[in-house]
């Protein structure tokens, strides 16, 4: 529902392999949460996402989970560099490998930068800036 301007229950049937009473339960609660509303009015009813950001502080420290973190760490099953990344480096690494991607896809930072600041090896931050791109590009609009 984030990449997209309206998908169906259907839609998520499809896309998530769910039974259709789940997904119509799902959806309801998300729409009675306010985390989705109603992008048609009519049948069959399409649905948006409220974008998704929470800070959370640990140890005085902020960090802000975004829909996009969510779909980084959600990947780690189809992208084995997103796995060993995340195995080495924890989700509190990944995003800030997130935040690095960013600047790489705007070609403002490559990936020596990001081995020097990061403290890894240059080919371990080319493998994660590059599986992190498709991530960055998906959300650039949003």
């Amino acid at each position: 529902m984030l990449r997209t301007e309206g998908a169906t229950v259907e839609d998520l049937i499809s896309e998530l392999d769910i039974p259709q009473g789940t997904a119509y339960d799902y959806v309801g609660r998300l729409e009675d949460a306010g985390l989705i509303t109603k992008a048609r009015k009519e049948r069959p009813y399409e649905f948006a996402a409220e974008p998704l950001s929470i800070t959370l502080t640990t140890d005085g420290e902020e960090r802000t989970i975004t829909a996009e973190l969510v779909d980084a760490v959600g990947r780690r099953e189809a992208d084995k560099d997103i796995d060993v990344y995340l195995d080495r480096h924890g989700v509190d690494g990944l995003a800030t490998a997130l935040e690095y991607a960013h600047e790489y896809v705007d070609g403002t930072v490559n990936h020596r930068i990001m081995a020097r600041e990061v403290d890894i090896s240059p080919l371990e931050a080319e493998i994660i800036l590059q599986a992190l791109e498709s991530v960055v590009l998906e959300y650039r609009d949003e």
